[in-house]
C-alpha cells in the first residue's frame, strides 16, 4: 500500500525504478524478470491470468487479456516496457534506481522512460476493474522486455513466436505521446502518430598495423576519423511528411505566425522544450555514439570501428543507407546490426477523438496536436501483425519542464500529480473507446 499522500500511480513506478532492468544493448541486460513478476502479480490481484514469457533466461515479457463490454470491437493493445537505459550513478544527485520522491517529482531512471507509464496502465485497470466496471472493449495488457535494445528479445519475440496473444487486436497505446507542451502560454498536447524508421550501424575501417614511432599512411583510426567526421556534421535536408506539416500548421497558428515567411525549423525552435523531438522529425539524422580501436599506446591498430544511431523518415531508408556509405568513404564498412521500420498514421479516427475528448475532459482548453516521434517504440513490432500503434501516456507537465531532455537523460524525474492527471485521462479512454 501506498504511504499516505502517495498516489498508487508514483508508489508502484517507485516500485518498479527499484529493480534494475538497466538494458546495455548487444545482448548485455540485467534482465527484467523481477519487474515482470511484480506487473504479473498486480495484474493477478485484478483478477485477470497473467502470462509471463521468457524469450532467454532473464529476459521476462507480461501480457494479460481483460474482457471489455463489447469483445465485437477491435481489442485495443495497451502496453509498456520494463527495461530502461543504464545510468551512471556519479552523474546523479540522486541515486538513480532508489526511487526518490522529493520537490514534488519522482526521481529515478525510468520514471520518464516508461515506468511512469507502466505504472499508468495497472492503476487505471485497477480503477476500473475493482470498482465492478469494465472497459469499453477486450484490452490486451502487455509489458515488453527488451524495448531498449529494438525489442529483439521482447515485442517482436512476441509477435513471431506468439501472436496468438495479440488475437482481434487492431490497434494499440503506448510512449511516447499524450504530453504537454507550452506554446507562447497556451498548453497543447502531443499524440504520437508517427515514428522514425530505426537502423543501428558500424562503421569499420581497416588499414595496416605498426609501430606506433612509424609513418602509416594506411591508418585505420585515421580512416575511422574522417568517416566518423563526415558523417557526424552531415546536415540532413528538411522533408515534411504529412504530420509534420499538419503539426507545424497548428503550431503556426497559434503562435499566430506566417507559415509561409516561417520556416520549419523556426517553428520547431519555437515549440520550446518540444523542439528537441520535433526539430529532428524534420529531417534524417545520423549520430556517432561509440569508438573502439587500439590497445597500446605504441601500436597502430590493424582495425577501427564506430556506431551509428540513425533514424530515417518512413520511406526513405534506402536512399540514407546509400549516402552512409558514400560519407564513409574507401576503407571503411558500414554494417548495419539492427533495422527496423517507419510508421506514420492519420490523426483522425475513432481511437483519436476519443484520446483528444479524454483530454479535454481534464483539460478543456487545451490543443491536441499530432507529432510523429524521431525516436521508436514497440510499436514497430506490432504493425507487423496489423495493428496501428499510437503514443499515449497522457501527462500535464509545468512549463518549464524540459521533459524531452529527460528521456534517457541525467536526474530523470516526473511530476506526481502529472503522473494523477495519466492515471485519470488513461482509465477515461478506456472506459469509453
Amino acid at each position: 500500500m501506498p504511504e499516505a499522500g502517495l498516489d498508487a500511480t508514483a508508489a508502484i513506478a517507485r516500485d518498479l525504478i527499484r529493480f534494475d532492468t538497466s538494458n546495455f544493448g548487444e545482448g548485455r541486460s540485467n534482465g527484467e524478470t523481477d519487474a515482470a513478476e511484480y506487473v504479473a502479480a498486480h495484474l493477478e490481484r485484478l483478477g485477470l491470468v497473467a502470462e509471463l514469457i521468457d524469450s532467454e533466461p532473464g529476459r521476462t515479457s507480461v501480457v494479460a487479456r481483460v474482457e471489455g463490454e463489447d469483445s465485437s470491437r477491435g481489442a485495443l493493445v495497451v502496453h509498456g516496457h520494463t527495461d530502461v537505459v543504464p545510468a551512471i550513478a556519479d552523474d546523479w544527485s540522486v541515486d538513480p534506481f532508489d526511487g526518490v520522491i522529493a520537490d514534488g517529482m519522482l526521481w529515478g531512471r525510468g520514471a520518464v522512460d516508461m515506468k511512469n507509464m507502466d505504472a499508468m496502465i495497472l492503476t487505471s485497470l485497477d480503477d476500473i476493474l475493482s470498482s465492478g466496471r469494465r472497459p469499453a472493449r477486450d484490452l490486451v495488457v502487455a509489458f515488453f522486455a527488451d524495448e531498449e535494445a529494438g525489442g529483439v528479445l521482447g515485442s517482436h519475440y512476441l509477435v513471431k513466436n506468439r501472436p496468438d496473444l495479440f488475437a482481434g487486436a487492431t490497434e494499440a497505446i503506448s510512449e511516447v505521446g499524450g504530453y504537454s507542451i507550452d506554446l507562447d502560454g497556451t498548453r497543447a498536447y502531443l499524440v504520437q502518430t508517427g515514428e522514425k524508421a530505426l537502423i543501428w550501424a558500424k562503421l569499420v575501417a581497416r588499414g595496416t598495423a605498426g609501430h606506433g614511432s612509424q609513418i602509416n599512411s594506411d591508418n585505420a583510426i585515421t580512416r575511422l576519423a574522417g568517416a566518423v567526421a563526415r558523417i557526424g556534421s552531415q546536415e540532413w535536408p528538411v522533408h515534411l511528411t504529412k504530420t509534420t506539416t499538419e503539426l507545424l500548421g497548428r503550431v503556426a497558428t497559434i503562435l499566430g505566425r506566417d507559415p509561409q515567411r516561417t520556416t520549419p525549423d523556426e517553428l520547431a525552435i519555437a515549440t520550446g522544450t518540444a523542439s528537441r523531438f520535433i526539430s529532428a522529425s524534420l529531417r534524417n539524422t545520423a549520430n556517432p555514439t561509440g569508438l573502439t580501436a587500439g590497445y597500446k599506446h605504441n601500436v597502430i591498430p590493424d582495425r577501427a570501428e564506430a556506431l551509428l544511431d540513425i533514424r530515417v523518415l518512413p520511406g526513405q531508408e534506402e536512399m540514407v543507407i546509400t549516402r552512409l556509405r558514400e560519407l564513409a568513404g574507401p576503407g571503411v564498412d558500414v554494417e548495419i546490426s539492427h533495422q527496423d521500420i517507419g510508421l506514420e498514421t492519420d490523426f483522425s479516427g475513432p481511437l483519436v477523438d476519443q484520446m483528444i475528448s479524454s483530454l479535454h475532459r481534464f483539460d478543456p482548453e487545451a490543443e491536441v496536436l499530432p507529432y510523429l516521434l524521431s525516436a521508436g517504440t514497440d510499436n514497430k513490432a506490432l504493425s507487423t501483425i496489423g495493428i496501428k500503434g499510437y503514443g499515449f501516456a497522457p501527462l500535464q507537465l509545468p512549463p518549464a519542464l524540459d521533459f524531452p531532455a529527460l528521456f534517457h537523460g541525467v536526474d530523470e524525474r516526473v511530476p506526481l500529480d502529472a503522473l494523477v492527471f495519466g492515471r485519470q485521462v488513461l482509465t477515461d479512454l478506456l472506459l469509453r473507446y
